[in-house]
């Protein structure tokens, strides 16, 4: 059996934990009642998207992976319905905070951890106040419905990633994202950028990506956002086969045959042709090895 129904999701989220929490299994439960068997929720889910402001009474919100509401919640969802779910919250591990995901698989077990690697620092988007950088590396876990790689929003923007969770044999790409409107800019619209960047690592390493993003108007005391929603699903080849809206709470899926997508990326002949000893330059900020 190589055929695999994945879902993206997309919802606004309130100042009350638990009712975000509760509205992310309602679309949980939806896409499993249409078959979805991997199913992808938003980034930092459980709260509004607080780097809009550099508040420390804010990192008060990250707890240790034992202790989160929203992992014993999915982890309980997911053995119920047979489903594997990647989560998505804000880590606290002795004095570091993280930016993570951990994925549970099918049966609720949590087969570990992947903190985001790259930090964004922005107006209104000023994690690095909040984020130590991740330092678990590019994960690609060996789930219930096969080899799935994840990384978390702005790590979308940088090809190496992807192409790092392909060669470890990632047969789908999953991004869980909260991106919207630049409050220092308003006629900076980056959706589409923002679509065609995840499209390319889908072009290129041949396998499907799933992005799930955030809706609605966020306010904060220095600056306010609006999520543009938009969450998708790529073939196996770049192209859009599912999209949401800019403001609607959605559910999106799609179903593919991972034994043919496995074939084409073989006949295809990119990891065949690929030359890793000419790209060391790629091991420097400014393209220029030092000897």
């Amino acid at each position: 059996m190589t055929s695999l129904t994945v879902a993206a999701t997309q919802m606004a989220c309130g100042t009350d934990r638990e009712t975000n929490i509760a509205k992310a299994e309602k679309l949980v439960r939806e896409a499993a009642s249409r078959g979805a068997r991997l199913i992808l929720l938003q980034e930092l889910f459980e709260t509004p998207y607080f780097c809009k402001d550099m508040k420390p009474e804010y990192m008060e919100l990250a707890l240790p992976v034992s202790e989160n509401p929203a992992i014993r919640a999915m982890s309980a969802l997911a053995k119920e319905l047979k489903v594997v779910l990647p989560v998505s919250f804000f880590e606290r591990e002795n004095n570091a905070l993280y930016n993570s995901l951990v994925m549970i698989d099918a049966d609720g077990a949590n087969l570990g951890l992947y903190r985001k690697s790259h930090i964004p620092d922005g107006p209104g988007y000023s994690e690095k106040y909040y984020f130590n950088p991740g330092d678990t590396g590019f994960r690609v876990f060996d789930t219930a419905v096969g080899r799935v790689g994840a990384a978390i929003c702005w790590d979308q923007w940088f090809p190496e990633p992807a192409r790092a969770m392909a060669l470890k044999g990632a047969e789908v790409l999953l991004y869980p994202t909260a991106i919207g409107s630049e409050p220092h800019d308003p006629e900076i619209n980056s959706r589409d950028h923002w679509q065609r960047a995840m499209q390319g690592h889908s072009a290129s390493n041949l396998v499907p990506v799933i992005a799930s993003n955030r809706i609605g108007r966020e306010e904060g005391e220095s600056c306010g956002i609006t999520f543009y929603g938009s969450s998708f699903i790529t073939d196996g080849m770049g192209a859009k086969i599912a999209e949401a809206d800019e403001t609607s709470e959605t559910v999106l899926t799609a179903t593919f045959d991972l034994e043919v997508l496995r074939r084409q990326r073989l006949n295809w002949g990119v990891f065949r042709d690929r030359r890793p000893e000419l790209y060391t330059d790629l091991l420097t900020l400014d393209g220029t090895p030092r000897r």
